[in-house]
Parts: C-alpha cells; structure tokens; sequence
C-alpha cells in the first residue's frame, strides 16, 4: 500500500506535459521509454504522479531531456 501512496493524486500526460514546458507526443515518448518519472500505465492510459514528478523536478538542476 505505500507503494501506492504516491499516486494519490494523479496527472494525465497532457497535465505532466503542460508542467514540464514540453508537448503532449514528447511526453508520450519519455512515459514508454521510462524517461518519465511516475509513471504507471493502466490499460491504455498514462497516469502520472504529481507527487514523484514534483519531487523529481525539485531535486534537478538540469533536466537532460529537455535539451
């Protein structure tokens, strides 16, 4: 269950996208590749968890895939 915990409250890859300054088909990209942190895929849908993404951008300085 703590697992879990951290998708408390979810973003869809649009949401994730509009947050990271990027377009909703390069979001896609990195969720499949797994260079998008958080995510989990149920059925057909990406779900994102704001917690890990928020988490994971405060402790970068430099985010390589943005490049």
């Amino acid at each position: 269950m703590a697992a879990n915990a951290n998708f408390v409250e979810t973003l869809t890859i649009m949401e994730a996208a509009t947050l990271l300054g990027i377009s909703r088909k390069t979001a896609y990209k990195y969720a499949k590749n797994g260079e998008l942190p958080g995510v989990r895929r149920l059925g057909g849908r990406y779900l994102v968890s704001k917690h890990l993404l928020e988490e994971w951008l405060e402790g970068k300085q430099h985010l390589p895939f943005l490049d």
